[in-house]
């Protein structure tokens, strides 16, 4: 019978309680000639206990038991460690602390009350130095609670009066109180030692919700020299070359991911509504508990975070409209809004831009999470970044949960799949849609690598021309083709296809290596000095960091908060010469442009080039 959790002591004269032993929950079954001694998981603990064992063979009834196998500390503590390191020490002070009675002379006793098993347990059980009766006391919760904390003792258990037993239920008839919080996670990885640390930085720790492992925080206290190389050692067997998250979380250091086969028991102080453990702190490791059990659930009070789903507030007003896009109806306001004051173009023209697109554009957003960079009052009026979608978002709006690491919280981003979808974020003053390189489904793998040429103040257009010519002759050196489009503001994005086949590190390095060869080339025009306060004002910063996890650009065919209502188009390569400009493809011509070329863009979203091949071929 298992127990659930309560956040505090309480008196009342229905319940008794007990002290919570920190050791192994252990059923020690005498009904049959051949001892058995075992965890709750099945566990043989026969030869590992010997001593409970040969203990145990003294008792005078055929009995079934349930109690604690505690190891006691110099100070003559419960040790928990103490316990875990039997092997090295078989001396150590044990006692199987006894505090249920299961059967007893061939009955079951389970269908008494708890204090009817109790007073037969008391009279039944021959207690010696090792086997003792877990006594317990009755009403008087808080004050014993107090006393336990006093002894500096793990918590207190409190057990209704009337209970009956339940085999493998968590039942709220039985309740743990912890003094410290503590609880188990199973251990998913683990990241680089910095500075002095050895053999690993932190734990990287998920545990079960619905069948899926989640990310619930990762532990680099509670450690000493003998813990880290004892659990570096018991890992190193299990380690994996992918993570077993859906969504593999983003960590300060590389990570090692691991087969989920080890429990830690962690104290922490906050259980958030993501799943993430605050102020976590590694106890030990469980080898009592199996991974597959380590779940949230009844014993875990927090529910999953959820998006409020109601109706979006909305101004009212004449230039308000209800439309049925796709399977939804929408609200849509302040229709007649100038978004572009110098080109007379109004909130409505852009949600209907963006419809009028929807067939193109729709490929490059799907399954991608979306940051919202809104503008409620057009481009002139003030403007706000947003990756949170807010308590607002309707149902019908599909979200995806993604742990930021810098944040240290969950992120409920917005996933656009559909038309309806991209009416709403036109709707809340998204101008422009920023999506992330890579895709939920393989988070951690961008489906292309995105070349940025971002000029300087003092640049203009033919410069950037001049630097993605250059691009060019790189990406022939290494047969590989690019895509080019413009910005839709000052600059030109060459993207490469990589169709999710490597990380975002390596998708980066190339990219790095990239324009380490374009800079080359024009080493009085381009800079990979990233600092805008030690740029060179004349220079073209080429930016291959865009290709990390988390980073959004604006996507293709997407319009851009910028006089003019540019939109930022794919080109052909015979276009990339002087005479364009940024301005040349905007809200008035993009669709007739998408008409007569079609979607230059697509081979963006095919087959991935060969990374290892194209570096071969520029070392030649």
């Amino acid at each position: 019978m298992l127990c659930k959790v309560s956040e505090k002591a309480f008196d009342d004269k229905d319940w008794a309680f007990e002290i919570k032993w920190d050791g192994y929950r252990a059923i020690a079954d005498l009904s049959r000639d051949e001892l058995r001694l075992y965890s709750r998981n099945g566990l043989d603990f026969s030869k590992k206990f010997r001593k409970v064992t040969n203990a145990l063979q003294l008792q005078e009834h055929k009995m079934v038991l349930d109690g604690e196998i505690v190891a006691y500390d110099d100070k003559g503590k419960p040790n928990f460690q103490w316990l875990q390191s039997i092997g090295d020490n078989p001396n150590l002070v044990l006692a199987y602390q006894v505090f249920d009675l299961l059967w007893l002379n061939g009955h079951s006793t389970e269908n008494l009350t708890y204090l009817q098993r109790k007073e037969l347990l008391k009279d039944a059980l021959k207690q010696n130095e090792v086997i003792k009766y877990s006594d317990h006391i009755p009403e008087k919760g808080i004050d014993f609670f107090e006393a336990a904390k006093n002894m500096g003792l793990e918590g207190i258990v409190a057990k209704k009066n009337d209970s009956l037993y339940r085999e493998n239920i968590r039942s709220s008839e039985w309740l743990k109180i912890k003094i410290h919080k503590s609880d188990e996670a199973v251990i998913c990885g683990f990241t680089e030692p910095k500075g002095s640390r050895k053999k690993f930085g932190a734990l990287i720790l998920g545990k079960y919700l619905n069948g899926e492992m989640v990310f619930c925080g990762h532990t680099g206290g509670g450690f000493n020299d003998q813990s880290l190389d004892n659990i570096y050692e018991k890992m190193q067997p299990l380690v994996a070359k992918n993570s077993v998250f859906r969504i593999t979380p983003k960590t300060n250091t590389k990570a090692t991911w691991l087969k989920p086969e080890l429990v830690a028991e962690i104290k922490f102080t906050e259980l958030t509504q993501d799943h993430i453990y605050r102020h976590p702190i590694f106890l030990r490791l469980r080898d009592d508990i199996e991974p597959q059990d380590v779940s949230f659930n009844q014993d875990n009070p927090t529910k999953e975070k959820t998006v409020k789903k109601t109706e979006p507030k909305t101004r009212t007003g004449k230039d308000d409209v209800i439309k049925k896009i796709g399977k939804q109806e929408l609200k849509l306001t302040n229709q007649n809004k100038i978004y572009f004051p110098d080109d007379d173009v109004t909130k409505g023209d852009v949600i209907d831009y963006y419809q009028r697109v929807s067939d193109y554009i729709l490929p490059y957003l799907k399954d991608r999470p979306e940051s919202m960079n809104r503008y409620p009052n057009g481009i002139k009026g003030l403007s706000f970044f947003q990756k949170d979608a807010s308590e607002e978002t309707p149902d019908w709006i599909e979200i995806q949960k993604v742990f930021s690491e810098s944040s240290d919280k969950y992120i409920n981003y917005i996933i656009c799949n559909n038309k309806e979808t991209l009416a709403y974020l036109n709707n809340l003053g998204c101008i422009e849609l920023n999506v992330w390189t890579s895709k939920v489904q393989k988070a951690d793998n961008p489906d292309y690598l995105v070349l940025d040429l971002d000029p300087s103040e003092k640049n203009t257009f033919e410069d950037v021309i001049e630097t993605v010519q250059a691009v060019r002759e790189v990406l022939d050196l290494a047969k590989i083709e690019g895509y080019p489009k413009t910005s839709g503001s000052s600059g030109i994005h060459v993207y490469i296809p990589m169709n999710a086949k490597y990380s975002y590190d390596q998708v980066k390095d190339f990219g790095h290596l990239l324009m380490q060869m374009v800079q080359q080339k024009l080493p009085d025009l381009t800079t990979l000095e990233r600092s805008l306060q030690k740029r060179d004002k004349n220079k073209i910063y080429l930016d291959y960091l865009q290709n990390r996890r988390g980073q959004t650009l604006a996507s293709v065919y997407s319009l851009r908060p910028k006089n003019g209502a540019p939109v930022s188009m794919p080109l052909e390569w015979s276009e990339v010469k002087n005479g364009l400009k940024p301005t040349d493809f905007n809200i008035h011509n993009a669709l007739e442009r998408l008409k007569d070329k079609g979607d230059l863009f697509k081979p963006v979203l095919g087959k991935g080039i060969d990374m290892l091949k194209a570096i071969q071929m520029l070392e030649k």
